[in-house]
């Protein structure tokens, strides 16, 4: 059963996570993996976090953007990142884990109920045939999404997010009408992946009247949060670039002892006392957890 002081830290969430989208410049929020990258990233100072599909996914052993991790399996990895930190989290919900508007509506509501502050709904349908959702049927899903936030007991911010760029359809004109048909349906945040230059984000936080957010770790420009903030973003993510980054390390090392024998890696690893100092005192300590 839900408590009232749960429901007031939810509320407190809800509310920061809002306000952050509206500060003088953007802000970063990073993308754990798992409980314990949630509490390095908490330990380090940002101001909010969210959950990856493909960190999970590949977490998971599975290949991402492919319809491989259910809605449970995510919203069990949210529910784990929103415990390990008295931060806002935004979860990467994908396509909705439906293919109606009422099932993306009810993904909305359990997230809601999963302790998160926020959430995004992409027009990808994960189909090599027809990989984006034609307009109409987007819009749809997105205002079902709207509508449910609306519905929750806390303040929700609803990413909508046009997949364009990441799915072989370079087209900005209507990756910009997209994104501002998404605003009408009355989407909080607005969020086109893979823009390919300073110029084209540039145009998109111009064409419309919403929080824009854009992903900074992917193949895309490597623009500063100054030069972000001077285009008009307003929140920037990482996605899967911090889990990529860990895997990388892993992936050098061991390539060093099976090539060279040789262990020169450590050289660079997290001392093993301050990963720990990043975790609970014991298994009784609740510091952290909303």
């Amino acid at each position: 059963m839900q408590t009232r002081a749960a429901d007031d830290e939810r509320y407190r969430k809800g509310i920061l996570f809002q306000q952050l989208h509206s500060g003088p410049k953007a802000f970063v929020m990073a993308n754990p993996w798992d409980a314990g990258t949630a509490r390095i990233l908490t330990g380090l100072g940002f101001a909010a976090l969210g959950t990856t599909s493909a960190g999970l996914a590949h977490a998971l052993g599975r290949r991402d953007g492919a319809n491989q991790v259910g809605r449970e399996e995510t919203l069990e990895n949210a529910r784990a990142i929103v415990a390990a930190t008295p931060l806002p989290v935004s979860a990467d919900l994908e396509s909705g884990f439906g293919r109606t508007p009422e099932e993306v509506a009810q993904t909305i509501r359990l997230a809601g109920e999963a302790g998160l502050a926020g959430g995004s709904i992409e027009d990808a349908t994960g189909r090599e045939d027809e990989p984006v959702l034609p307009l109409g049927a987007a819009v749809e899903r997105v205002a079902a999404a709207v509508e449910a936030a609306r519905s929750l007991d806390h303040p929700f911010t609803l990413t909508a997010r046009a997949e364009n760029f990441l799915y072989g359809r370079p087209d900005l004109d209507d990756t910009i009408r997209r994104l501002q048909a998404y605003a009408e349906a009355g989407a909080d945040v607005l969020y086109a992946p893979g823009l390919p230059d300073a110029e084209a984000i540039g145009a998109v936080c111009s064409a419309v009247d919403r929080p824009v957010n854009v992903l900074m770790g992917g193949a895309g420009p490597r623009l500063s949060v100054d030069e972000l903030s001077a285009l008009g973003v307003r929140r920037i993510s990482l996605g899967s670039g911090l889990s990529r980054a860990a895997l990388g390390a892993v992936v050098r090392a061991v390539r060093e002892i099976l090539d060279d024998g040789t262990f020169t890696f450590v050289a660079d690893t997290l001392p093993y006392a301050e990963a720990n100092g990043f975790m609970p005192a014991g298994a009784g300590d609740d510091e952290g957890r909303a």
